[in-house]
């Protein structure tokens, strides 16, 4: 098949050591000569177009269905263990494609999400043609991905399981359909999600998984808290450069591998110039102006297909078009809409602290008054998560959850001056509960005189951890505990004019799952129980927000 000067290969026999062929498409100019190449291995069916660009800019594009996926042969292994051959497929894929008659010797890799795991696992044994990674927005461990504080993320987790994993599986062992992505998120939509994310227990959610998937999501959730992925040891390993990008509100934050590269990367090139840009983006909206619905400027919007070019064009071409010289993290500041460049982030920031007050303020001095606020936190209706159907992590108004009373609401003065932040707010909050296990939620807000309070950052803790994952602390009647609150990286420039909001409640629902308030495993029991939740201020137990501002932020 030619057009444009693209020639398409489909379904290329690349068998790997185990006498095991996967199968892939390739693109390559019309133009016979040898070129670069750049793989992208895949889980979700290999593509069948949308690389004109890389080939029109003199690249071969190899575009494989992993193992057991589709096309290829074997059996696939989910990323829900660290028992499989992704690492050892991929070194061989690399290295067939630089020993065939149109490649130059110089491979690359590409791929978002799962295709960026699947980049990481090859890139530790690294193959001698390896030269540049493109892995984008994949975390470092399973567990941050999926059980943030020892709570479980069931929304994205379940869409992700039954529309884009099983269909495949269902197709290959001959089971009903649905058996393809799109069949299965027809039914999702109707009414599957409302099934699926609601039931209780949630380990039940494995009778509507195909067998041998069911087995591997039960293995993992009875154990979800083990690392499965290693990626910390396996940056170590690794001898090329990678190009990442992730977002404010992506819940796969993968700046995890940016340090971990920068810091212990096998060689000076993969630890000097490896890159990350952050924008004011979610998973599947990487590089766009608009975040669910909200218009961050059309200064957020980044070409992202440009900038993977003039990557590889570097460090597979070996052109000198000074990307080496670009900073290593490029933010976007929201509020001020623009672009900053650092070394590293945070950048160098100071703490302010701003104290709850009982009648929801939020002041620069702690309360003189000792005061108590509270609220009731129902498992059965739950702080709902403002995203669609399609159960991605975005931008939201806070203000659409105005109207709940299990949410406290704490707002500081109208600022008289901008502040910046940037980093890791933090929240220290002194609570009791009449549960002996139960959630506590903040979110912190730029609240602006337009009406929009658009939520920045946000964190939880699940109590029974709060003092870490390895051992379980309940609480206990009366007691107040002081928790420690760590919020998710942001960026933003609070204006003149502009107020700043927290808000604590007890759930964030689907996006993480129900506290059942019993103190029992909430993924394998289905009980719930109502829990009373009172947060304590005052010069005993100042509760504060601790906001990170850069120099010169005020």
């Amino acid at each position: 098949m030619e057009a444009s000067g693209i020639t398409v290969r489909k379904n290329v026999e690349i068998k790997v050591r185990d006498g095991t062929t996967l199968y892939a498409n390739i693109f390559l100019p019309s133009r016979k000569g040898k070129y670069p190449a750049i793989l992208l291995r895949t889980p979700y069916k290999k593509p069948e177009r949308g690389f004109e660009r890389f080939v029109m800019s003199g690249y071969v594009v190899v575009c494989q269905d992993v193992r057991g996926r589709y096309d290829s042969e074997g059996e696939f292994v989910p990323f829900f263990t660290d028992v499989h051959r992704e690492a050892e497929d991929g070194y061989d894929t690399v290295e067939w494609i630089a020993n065939q008659s149109w490649c130059n010797g110089n491979v690359g890799t590409m791929g978002i999400s799962y295709p960026g795991w699947l980049q990481y696992q090859l890139a530790k044994l690294r193959p001698p043609h390896l030269k540049a990674m493109n892995a984008i927005s994949i975390p470092v461990e399973l567990q941050h991905l999926d059980f943030p504080c020892g709570s479980f993320k069931p929304g994205r987790r379940l869409s992700f399981l039954f529309n884009a994993i099983a269909p495949d599986i269902r197709r290959r062992k001959k089971l009903s359909e649905p058996h393809t992505p799109e069949q299965a998120l027809e039914i999702w939509n109707r009414y599957l999600h409302e099934t699926l994310i609601w039931n209780l227990p949630i380990a039940e959610v494995c009778k509507y998984l195909p067998e041998e998937l069911a087995e591997y999501v039960l293995r993992w959730l009875q154990d979800p808290f083990k690392e499965v992925w290693h990626f910390e040891q396996a940056h170590h390993e690794i001898q090329v450069p990678n190009l990442d990008f992730t977002g404010w509100y992506d819940h796969c934050w993968s700046f995890g591998h940016f340090l971990g590269l920068r810091k212990n990367a096998k060689t000076q090139i993969a630890r000097k110039y490896s890159k990350i840009i952050i924008g004011p983006w979610n998973h599947v909206g990487l590089g766009s102006q608009n975040c669910g619905e909200i218009d961050f400027g059309p200064a957020a919007a980044v070409d992202m297909q440009t900038l993977q070019i003039q990557w590889f064009d570097h460090w597979l071409k070996g052109i000198d078009n000074g990307i080496e010289n670009d900073s290593p993290v490029r933010y976007y500041v929201m509020g001020a809409n623009k672009w900053k460049h650092y070394e590293i982030f945070p950048p160098e920031t100071k703490n302010i602290e701003l104290y709850l007050d009982f009648n929801g303020s939020l002041l620069s001095k702690v309360p003189s008054k000792s005061e108590r606020v509270g609220f009731i936190y129902d498992p059965k209706n739950p702080v709902p998560s403002l995203w669609t159907i399609s159960c991605f992590s975005s931008a939201y108004n806070l203000l659409e959850l105005k109207h709940r009373h299990d949410i406290l609401w704490f707002i500081s003065q109208t600022l008289k001056h901008d502040i910046e932040i940037a980093g890791y707010p933090e929240c220290v909050i002194y609570a009791s509960s009449s549960a002996v296990d139960t959630d506590f939620f903040v979110r912190l807000a730029d609240n602006g005189p337009d009406g929009r309070c658009l939520e920045i950052s946000s964190g939880m803790v699940r109590t029974r951890y709060r003092n870490g994952l390895e051992k379980e602390n309940f609480l206990s009647r009366d007691e107040i505990a002081e928790l420690r609150i760590r919020m998710s990286a942001t960026a933003c420039r609070f204006k003149k004019g502009h107020k700043i909001a927290l808000l604590i409640t007890s759930s964030n629902f689907p996006e993480f799952d129900r506290n059942h308030n019993t103190g029992k495993n909430d993924i394998f029991d289905a009980e719930l129980k109502i829990a009373k939740q009172t947060i304590y201020t005052g010069k005993k137990f100042p509760s504060r927000l601790i906001l990170p501002v850069v120099k010169n932020g005020f």
